[in-house]
């Protein structure tokens, strides 16, 4: 999309301005662009969120419009789905909720301990995640990484099974390549890719994205906001303490990266700055802005920093300012994971 117009985010809802509504894939479900990640209500990113606040995050989130939810069986190893389940049992008409199976843990110790996409496990999980969900059905469901030891589509095969269950509304796949996305489809159609996505994170433009317009489906981009750092609320004094940046999972939060990385979002709030919005606002409105088979899931424990992503949807960025935001990324310091990460990334 470089070198395009100014950018103006329609909404095609009735509230003018108040939300864009776009279709997954060609299942049928409709959602806010703009929807929410869930999983540092229960980990990664410090201490786990109090339920009775994380309830009133989740129930404040669809009054404000946001109806896309994602979760996952990995997210404090059903900590998070139960959250889920809880905040919307009684307004679950209301709710596209997404989940995802696939790396299994220590139940003990927490630890990952690989992947597994056999239809034994998808079963047990699909059951487990229904009962904390309290729900009969989910809407979206996810092979959350690739199992590397069988083919993908013996496991599309199986996921396929819970669709004509009743189970499941709608497949999707997380950080695959082109190919496997393809493959995949042509078993079952593939309705979501799940994917990293940012103004930092750019990788997915040389294969997965195209693919996913040449099949139909649906990007959802996680981690728009470069895991926290787009949202500009970082410095050199002020750095992610006591969550999973602060170690050695983030290449990108890392000692020689960090104060790079930092240098670039001052550019994006000098831009922030200029339309008198967040520079959490402008990535958003960035992402949005790639076409109408993106959808975004920005993460939050707050219903400040919720509504005021949500105000993204009305942002207009200049074709000036988008080219200073397109040539970011190649200049970011850091892979997106660590190299064992890495190896389960695009496969």
């Amino acid at each position: 999309m470089s070198g395009i117009g100014a950018m103006r985010l329609k909404p095609t809802h009735q509230e003018e301005d108040a939300m864009i509504t776009r279709q997954i894939g060609q299942s049928g479900i409709s959602v806010n662009a703009i929807g929410l990640g869930c999983m540092g209500l229960s980990e990664f990113y410090g201490p786990a969120t109090e339920t009775a606040e994380a309830i009133a995050l989740l129930q404040g989130a669809v009054d404000a419009g946001v109806n896309h939810f994602d979760t996952a069986q990995l997210y404090g190893m059903g900590a998070n789905e139960r959250l889920l389940g809880e905040a919307f049992k009684d307004r679950r008409d209301r709710v596209v909720i997404a989940t995802k199976f696939g790396p299994t843990r220590d139940r003990e110790t927490g630890a990952l301990t690989g992947v597994d996409g056999s239809e034994d496990n998808m079963r047990a999980a699909i059951e487990e995640s229904l009962r904390f969900l309290q729900t009969d059905h989910v809407d979206i469901y996810y092979l959350h990484r690739m199992d590397q030891s069988r083919p993908i589509e013996e496991t599309v095969g199986a996921m396929a099974k819970l669709v004509a269950e009743g189970k499941v509304r709608a497949l999707g796949l997380s950080e695959a390549s082109a190919e496997t996305l393809k493959r995949a489809n042509a078993v079952h159609p593939i309705s979501a890719l799940q994917s990293e996505y940012s103004l930092f994170s750019r990788d997915i433009e040389d294969g997965p994205l195209p693919a996913v317009r040449e099949i139909g489906a649906t990007l959802v981009a996680y981690s728009p906001l470069g895991r926290g750092f787009l949202t500009g609320r970082f410095t050199r004094e002020n750095r992610p303490q006591n969550d999973y940046r602060s170690g050695a999972y983030q290449p990108r939060y890392g000692d020689e990266a960090y104060e790079a990385n930092l240098a670039l979002v001052e550019e994006v709030k000098t831009i922030a700055e200029a339309l008198k919005a967040s520079p959490a606002q402008v990535a958003l409105a960035w992402v949005l802005g790639r076409g109408e088979h993106v959808v975004t899931i920005p993460g939050t424990t707050k219903r400040s920093n919720l509504d005021g992503n949500l105000g993204a949807a009305g942002l207009t960025i200049t074709s000036a300012q988008i080219a200073r935001l397109e040539g970011l990324a190649a200049r970011v310091r850091g892979a997106r994971y660590p190299e064992t990460g890495m190896r389960n990334i695009n496969v």
